[in-house]
């Protein structure tokens, strides 16, 4: 399973280009992002899919040097899970 970087999304795709998981972090300013969606088919349900997701977010994020506003729910509770990521966390 290989998650496809994007400018401003991650994504899993089937072999036919259907997209199975996404998470979408859109510019707010030139060093902020905002993580607002996170997405994953329910054929991957309970495969533990969207914290991956989470966790390749927060790396490329981490590699961009950008911070991270959080409005979507799986962010925010996966975030609080996940302390050693809080440096890229930025309050509005």
């Amino acid at each position: 399973m290989e998650f496809v970087r994007k400018e401003h999304e991650i994504t899993l795709e089937s072999p036919e280009g259907k997209v199975l998981a996404c998470v979408t972090f859109p510019s707010v300013d030139a060093g902020t992002v905002e993580i607002d969606h996170t997405f994953v088919d329910d054929s991957l349900r309970g495969q533990g899919i969207a914290g991956r997701l989470m966790e390749e977010a927060a790396s490329c994020l981490r590699e961009r040097n950008l911070k991270a506003v959080l409005t979507c729910s799986y962010a925010v509770k996966w975030f609080e899970k996940h302390p050693e990521y809080a440096e890229i966390t930025k309050k509005i």
